[in-house]
C-alpha cells in the first residue's frame, strides 16, 4: 500500500467542525496563498469543493487521498468525535453544540453585532478564557465568554476573511473585511494585537447605514444648524471640530460636506483611515509609508483646483501651515483637532507654531462635541429632591429598563455641541495673543455656549441624564 506522508496544520483544521469533516470526508490539510488545501477522495468533486469554499470563505485546493487515509488522519485530528457512517455513539465538540462550524460562529457574531448598532467587537484571549464583547452606544458589553479551546479558530478564521497572515502572531496586524448583511455590504476595520495569552482582534463596524450623515440628524440646536449652515457655505476660510478620538467628528465633517455638495464644487478629501464612501466626493487615503501623509496630500490637492478641502486631522505644525494658508487663498477647508474644548483649539496652535494672526484671520468656526447616550422610550419622570440637582428644572427624567434597550435604560446617542463662533471682536484678541480666559469672557458675553450647557438642555429635553452629561462634560 502507498505510504503518506500527511502534514495537517491546526489553523486548517479550526476551518471545519469534526461532524462536517466526517460526514463529507474531507481533510483539512493547509492554509496558503489563499487557498484552503483539502484531502478529498475524488478531487473532481465540483460540488463538494465549492460546499466548502462557500463554508469557509476560501478558495480550495484539492487532494486526491484514499478514503481510509481520510478517516485515519480525521480521528487523530478530531479525537473527540466518532463517525456516524460507523453507526457509533456521537461525542459533540463544543462547537457542534452550538450546531456551527467557526465560520458560522464568527459570521453570526458579526451579523448580530450589526444588528445590535454596536460599532466594534473585542475578540480577548485570557489564561482560562476567552471573551468576546461588543460596544454599543459607546460602552462595552460581554456578550461571549467561551473556553480558552475556541480562541486559536476564531482568530484563525478573523484573519482569513481580513486577509491577515495567520502564521504572524507576534506583531500587531490591520486588514478589513467586506461583510454581506441585509443585502448590503459592511465595512470592517480588523486590528490584531498580540498579547500575554494570544492574540486580541478588534473589528470596527463602518455601517454606512446607521450613520446620520445629515446636518438635521445630528442633534444641533435651531441656533448652531443656522451658524452652521450659514459657515459651511462661506468662500474660504477654515472651520475645525474637536474632541476625542470616538466623539463623532468625523461624522460632523461628512454631514457638512454632503450638505454642500453640488455639481459646480471639487471636494477633496485626505483622511486616515476614509471612514465611509461619499458618493460625489473624491476621498483619498493617507499612506505613510510611501511619504503620502496629510503634508503631501495637501500640497497635492491645491494642484486639483479644490473648492473645498477636508484635512482629516492636523497632527503637525507642517499640516497646520499648508491648511490654514489654503484657507487663506480661496479654499474653505473643513479639519479636526484633539482638544477639550473649542477654545483650547486656539491655543493648540499657536503652541504647534502658527501665528496668530494666521489663526485669527484663517478660522471662522470651532466646534467641540461628545456624545452621550439617549434615554429609551421606557424613562422615567422624576421630580428634584436636593441640591445635587440645582441646574435642571423641576421635574426630568431618569432611566428605566426594558427588553429593547438591554435594561441598560439607553437606547441609541446624540452629541452635544460647543460653537465658538469667532466673530471681529474675538478675532483681534486671538491676534494680540489673548489669554483663553479672556478670550472666554467674551465669547460668554457675545452668547457662547459650553458644552455643560449644551448637555442640560438635553437632560431638559429629557433625551439624556445628568449621568451622561456629567460623564462627558465638566459639570
Amino acid at each position: 500500500m502507498k505510504s503518506y506522508q500527511i502534514n495537517i496544520s491546526n489553523d486548517a483544521a479550526s476551518l471545519l467542525t469534526a461532524r462536517k469533516a466526517f460526514d463529507e470526508n474531507i481533510l483539512p490539510l493547509k492554509i496558503e496563498d489563499g487557498y484552503f488545501h483539502v484531502g478529498l477522495s475524488d478531487k473532481n468533486n465540483q460540488r463538494l469543493i465549492n460546499d466548502i469554499s462557500f463554508h469557509t470563505g476560501l478558495k480550495i485546493k484539492p487532494v486526491e487521498l484514499p478514503a481510509e487515509i481520510i478517516l485515519s488522519r480525521l480521528r487523530e485530528i478530531y479525537p473527540a468525535e466518532e463517525s456516524k457512517k460507523n453507526g457509533q455513539s456521537e461525542i459533540i465538540s463544543e462547537s457542534a453544540v452550538n450546531e456551527s462550524s467557526n465560520v458560522e460562529f464568527v459570521n453570526q457574531i458579526i451579523s448580530n453585532a450589526v444588528k445590535a448598532g454596536a460599532s466594534d467587537i473585542h475578540f480577548e484571549s485570557f489564561e482560562h478564557a476567552y471573551r468576546i464583547r461588543y460596544r454599543v452606544d459607546g460602552h462595552l458589553r460581554e456578550i461571549y465568554n467561551l473556553s480558552k479551546a475556541r480562541s486559536a479558530a476564531i482568530i484563525s478564521r478573523l484573519k482569513i476573511m481580513a486577509n491577515l497572515d495567520i502564521s504572524e502572531k507576534r506583531r500587531p496586524q490591520d486588514g478589513k473585511i467586506r461583510f454581506p448583511h441585509n443585502n448590503n455590504n459592511i465595512d470592517i476595520r480588523v486590528s490584531s494585537l498580540p498579547t500575554s495569552f494570544g492574540e486580541k482582534i478588534v473589528l470596527r463596524i463602518l455601517n454606512r447605514s446607521q450613520i446620520q450623515i445629515e446636518l438635521s440628524n445630528l442633534g444641533l440646536e435651531k441656533d448652531q444648524l443656522e451658524l452652521l449652515q450659514k459657515k459651511i457655505n462661506l468662500p474660504y476660510g477654515m472651520i475645525l471640530v474637536t474632541g476625542p478620538t470616538g466623539s463623532g467628528k468625523t461624522t460632523t465633517l461628512y454631514a457638512a460636506l454632503q450638505r454642500i455638495h453640488s455639481i459646480e464644487k471639487n471636494i477633496l478629501t485626505i483622511e486616515d483611515p476614509i471612514e465611509y464612501n461619499l458618493e460625489g466626493i473624491n476621498q483619498s487615503n493617507v499612506k505613510p509609508e510611501i511619504g503620502y501623509d496629510f503634508a503631501s496630500a495637501l500640497r497635492s490637492f491645491l494642484r486639483q483646483d479644490p473648492d473645498v478641502i477636508m484635512v482629516g486631522e492636523i497632527r503637525d505644525r507642517e499640516t497646520a501651515e499648508i491648511a490654514i494658508r489654503s484657507s487663506l487663498t480661496g479654499h474653505l477647508v473643513f479639519s479636526t483637532l484633539h482638544t477639550n474644548d473649542s477654545i483650547s483649539a486656539i491655543t493648540r496652535l499657536i503652541d504647534m507654531g502658527i501665528e496668530p494672526f494666521l489663526v485669527a484671520s484663517s478660522i471662522k468656526l470651532i466646534i467641540a462635541q461628545r456624545l452621550v447616550r439617549k434615554l429609551c422610550d421606557c424613562k422615567t419622570k422624576i421630580e428634584k429632591t436636593n441640591d445635587e440637582f440645582s441646574d435642571l428644572p423641576q421635574g426630568f427624567y431618569e432611566r428605566s429598563s426594558c427588553t429593547k434597550c438591554s435594561y441598560t435604560g439607553y437606547s441609541g446617542r446624540t452629541a452635544i455641541f460647543e460653537f465658538f463662533d469667532i466673530s471681529e471682536n474675538l478675532s483681534d484678541l486671538i491676534s494680540q495673543k489673548a489669554s483663553p480666559g479672556i478670550i472666554k469672557k467674551l465669547a460668554v458675553e457675545n452668547g457662547f455656549k459650553t458644552l455643560k450647557d449644551a448637555g442640560l438642555e438635553k437632560i431638559k429635553l429629557g433625551l439624556t441624564t445628568y449621568d451622561e452629561v456629567l460623564r462627558e462634560t465638566t459639570l
